[in-house]
């Protein structure tokens, strides 16, 4: 797939990767990547189990990132691609970092932010939901299936 057919499809391609490496590792497969400019500015994958840290989720990782990148705390030219919808912890992290938008694959009905709202994101960042959604899906359901 080329950048220049579907841009958050291939970006979203980009998350995936990060989401295997996770998996290959063990971790919740959650990948993401910011794009700012049309450039990758960071990459990350869920490090919870590694880090043995509960806030060591792909997108808190790819924030901490992209700001070293841009050196400035906030991102709001940027865009987070992540294979999972973001918790409540990532959303609000999100709202921080004023981030430009948010592209996510799967939903998380149980612990997605979109359940509480979008007032904890930035006021102008805008949200597209479903990109790639059955490949993020199933990376998701075949860890959890090998986990029981």
């Amino acid at each position: 797939m080329s950048i220049f057919d579907n841009p958050d499809e291939y970006y979203m391609q980009q998350a995936l990767q990060e989401a295997r490496a996770a998996y290959a590792e063990d971790e919740i497969p959650v990948g993401a990547v910011i794009v700012s400019g049309g450039s990758i500015i960071a990459r990350a994958h869920n490090n919870t189990e590694r880090l043995h840290d509960v806030t060591a989720h792909a997108e808190m990782i790819a924030y901490t990132a992209a700001a070293n990148t841009l050196d400035a705390k906030y991102l709001t030219e940027c865009t987070l691609y992540v294979t999972l919808e973001p918790c409540a912890m990532c959303a609000g992290a999100a709202g921080w970092t004023q981030i430009g938008r948010i592209v996510y694959g799967a939903s998380d009905p149980k612990r997605g932010f979109e359940r509480l709202g979008r007032g904890m994101l930035h006021p102008k960042t805008t949200v597209v939901a479903g990109v790639l959604k059955e490949e993020c899906e199933t990376l998701l359901k075949e860890f959890f299936q090998k986990k029981r």
